[in-house]
């Protein structure tokens, strides 16, 4: 029996990812967590044949649950699991060791399919990806998230970890605070990250602040 550790904080998808799992003919254990700080307790308690990992997570973002869970079961497959464009964080991912990265809009049959390629000891990417890693299109997967922002974006997130207000921000770049609210929603989104707390934990093992 296939046993597989779900690892996503919203809860109407885990329940979905279990629904497609166990309607599959094989015979599956499933396992569901909310956080990654659970998923690696969980991965030093059970052994998985594999791990479905959410990128987004709250605490402990995708990428460093992903380097945390290699380094303790190194042959443990990991399939990442993203709203976000293939071509953004794929390559990240499958550097730091994921076997491979699937859009959450993607259907059950290429779920299944990914999953099957994954356990049978392979890496799965999606065919777009696929053509553009091939035609050499993405240039900066392996740049740090933070320097995928525009300069804006990185004066906001800066003066966000150096502990300023949203007024303080605007006052300072002579912005309104509905455009600094704007500038750090995207940079947000980039950096998938959902709190100031994380942008400033960030900050700080990058050493972009003192």
């Amino acid at each position: 029996m296939t046993s597989i550790l779900i690892v996503d904080d919203h809860f109407v998808v885990r329940k979905g990812l279990v629904s497609i799992l166990t309607e599959s003919p094989d015979a599956v254990k499933v396992d569901e967590v909310g956080s990654g700080e659970e998923a690696l307790c969980k991965v030093q308690e059970r052994e998985y044949d594999l791990v479905l990992l959410d990128i987004t997570l709250p605490g402990k973002r995708g990428l460093e649950v992903l380097k945390e869970m290699k380094a303790l079961k190194p042959s443990l497959p990991v399939l990442m699991l993203s709203m976000h464009p293939e071509e953004q964080y794929a390559v990240q991912s499958l550097r730091a060791g994921a076997s491979g990265y699937l859009m959450k809009g993607s259907a059950s049959d290429e779920l299944m399919l990914a999953i099957k390629k994954v356990l049978a000891g392979g890496k799965y990417i999606g065919a777009v990806l696929a053509e553009k890693l091939a035609f050499g299109l993405i240039s900066n997967a392996e740049k740090p998230l933070h320097e995928t922002l525009s300069s804006r974006e990185r004066d906001v997130l800066l003066m966000i970890a150096g502990g300023k207000t949203p007024r303080a921000i605007a006052k300072e770049l002579c912005l309104s605070v509905k455009t600094v609210n704007t500038f750090r929603s995207r940079l947000m989104h980039k950096m998938m990250m959902t709190s100031n707390a994380e942008l400033t934990r960030y900050a700080i093992q990058h050493n972009l602040i003192v």
